[in-house]
């Protein structure tokens, strides 16, 4: 700080913008991901959406969406079940729905055969157990 001048230049990260707007007040645009919450109402409302939110004093609002086209919908719904499968899988300690949710990821189903997708998630869930982390029930 020799001088006491002291320089910086801002980033293109959101988190200084958003600090700024709750502190200021002055509203600030960004895309968030949130809770669906029927932002999207063709999509599950506990999916994690990508919408426009406004920023401000008051926190951050997301935007009402509606539907999204069905080739739109259909394109993340199969990406999102996989997603919401995985963290039953995480909640419940259920080996079964980790088998499940990598077998409903698109590319996974579509590089891997069931039994290789099965030997996959046990090598897996061994490297973790053998890392220190607990591993799932049967």
């Amino acid at each position: 700080m020799s001088g006491g001048k002291v320089e910086h230049t801002r980033s293109e990260e959101y988190a200084s913008r958003i600090i700024q707007a709750i502190v200021s007040g002055v509203p600030y645009k960004i895309g968030g991901n949130v809770i669906n919450h029927g932002l999207i109402s063709n999509l599950p409302a506990d999916a994690c959406v990508e919408v426009p939110c406004l920023v401000d004093r008051a926190g951050i609002h997301p935007t009402y969406i509606g539907e999204l086209p069905t080739q739109l919908a259909a394109m993340n719904s199969s990406n999102i079940y996989a997603q919401l499968l995985t963290i039953e899988a995480a909640v419940s300690g259920d080996r079964a729905k980790v088998y499940q949710a990598a077998m409903m990821d698109p590319h996974t189903g579509a590089e891997l055969s069931t039994d290789e997708i099965v030997a996959l998630c046990d090598e897996l869930l061994e490297a973790h157990e053998t890392a220190g982390y607990p591993c799932l029930h049967e």
